[in-house]
């Protein structure tokens, strides 16, 4: 369960690294990549933060590499605007909950269309 302090400090850093990826990070690799949330620990001390980007596979480990490079750059920055005593470390994932929700959508639509053909 989380507190509401951890969601409050969660909250800001989303807003802030999405901020940061918009204006200051000038990687190619982290050009197309859009925070979706960020989780943080009890101890506020690690920030599990999620992400996902335009692209396939190789999109995707390309961007992985960038954000783990840039983390340390991040980190400093997400220092310099946040009333933090500890500024947590950073860990980012992929979220998969986009490609999830189209296999959904692709089974149910496999489902209606059978539906119709059974019918006729």
């Amino acid at each position: 369960m989380t507190t509401r302090r951890q969601r409050r400090v969660a909250e800001l850093i989303h807003r802030e690294l999405s901020l940061l990826l918009m204006r200051e990070v000038r990687d190619p690799r982290l050009a197309e990549i859009t925070i979706t949330e960020a989780r943080i620990t009890p101890d506020l001390l690690i920030a599990r933060v999620f992400f996902t980007v335009l692209g396939g596979e190789e999109a995707q480990k390309e961007a992985l590499a960038g954000l783990e490079s840039a983390s340390g750059f991040l980190r400093t920055q997400l220092a310099d605007r946040v009333q933090l005593r500890f500024v947590p470390e950073l860990s980012f994932e992929l979220d998969r909950s986009a490609e999830y929700g189209r296999r959904i959508d692709q089974l149910l639509e496999q489902i209606t269309h059978s539906d119709r053909l059974q019918d006729e």
